[in-house]
């Protein structure tokens, strides 16, 4: 299809009415919403000019495929926008935040100097210092509502319900606290209500217990980003994200697996002094068998290599 004259887009005009609202220190809210409203307006002309080009004949099969998820996102970044401008509010469902990577949504963090985070949301825990993931979402979720679920994955995991759950405060409802208390399941924390007048010591010791416990999950946060990139995931498509993210773990779970070995390797020639005296260091085969048993590695009734991680 040939053109007489290419439509107008006003992009240079658009980029210095953005500039100079960007380039304020401070600005108000009527400046934002009268900025805001004018981009909307560049951009439903040449949202209207590339259909005006469609129905005059011209095609989007030269484009790339890339380039026709690009245009579909504007165009839904457009409807939501719009949306929050004509109803005066602050949030859409599904906010799309990046024209590349339209599947993250913003989530509000009470954190200083970042209120709002963005990326994937994570659901992990953490047994015997190994770490399962168990649900990992780019929609904002709460929680406390999936506690139930990842107990029971541990009851199918490992044939039992746990003594004891270590979880922060966001997990500690009544509704969650009633179906641990039905189980036999005791969950760390304060109980609800008024905290009493006088606590005994064996209390306060359980209470920092637990909370010395429950750090281990937060430590493997720490680790996976400092020593294996967590914070650092490049990929752009949602599915390649996840498998980075899921990898990311299993080399903190392999990290882990591997120090054993090394420990129990180790083991096997440390003797007291006594004992080097007396024989020589050698292997003995039924200890590293039965140090294997106690770690879960073996299963000696199938004589077969169990799951680990």
């Amino acid at each position: 299809m040939k053109l007489r004259k290419k439509p107008r887009t006003s992009r240079k005009i658009a980029r210095k009415e953005y500039l100079k609202v960007a380039k304020k220190r401070k600005v108000s809210y009527q400046e934002r919403r009268k900025a805001i409203g004018k981009q909307l307006k560049y951009l439903k002309k040449n949202l209207g000019n590339i259909e005006d080009l469609i129905q005059a004949g011209a095609s989007l099969e030269n484009l790339s495929k890339r380039q026709k998820n690009c245009l579909e996102t504007i165009k839904k970044v457009y409807e939501q926008q719009q949306s929050m401008w004509e109803n005066k509010t602050q949030s859409v469902p599904q906010r799309i935040v990046s024209l590349t990577q339209p599947h993250i949504r913003p989530i509000v963090r009470v954190k200083a100097g970042k209120p709002i985070e963005f990326g994937a949301k994570l659901s992990v825990s953490c047994v015997d210092n190994y770490v399962f993931l168990d649900k990992i979402s780019w929609e904002n979720f709460n929680e406390s509502c999936h506690l139930k679920e990842q107990v029971e994955k541990y009851k199918e995991t490992f044939g039992y319900y746990p003594e004891s759950v270590h979880v922060d405060k966001i997990y500690r409802t009544r509704e969650n606290r009633n179906w641990c208390k039905e189980r036999g399941i005791r969950i760390s924390g304060p109980k609800l209500g008024r905290p009493p007048k006088n606590v005994s010591e064996e209390e306060k010791k359980q209470a920092h217990s637990d909370e010395c416990f429950r750090n281990a999950i937060e430590g493997k946060f720490g680790q996976a980003k400092r020593r294996f990139s967590l914070n650092l995931v490049m990929t752009k498509l949602p599915e390649t994200s996840i498998t980075s993210i899921a990898i990311t773990f299993l080399v903190v779970n392999l990290s882990k697996l591997l120090r054993q070995f090394l420990s129990l390797f180790l083991s096997l020639f440390t003797n007291n002094r006594t004992g080097e005296l007396i024989k020589p260091p050698f292997i003995n085969f039924d200890y590293t068998l039965n140090n294997f048993y106690v770690l879960k590695l073996i299963d000696l009734s199938e004589n077969s290599w169990s799951k680990v991680a």
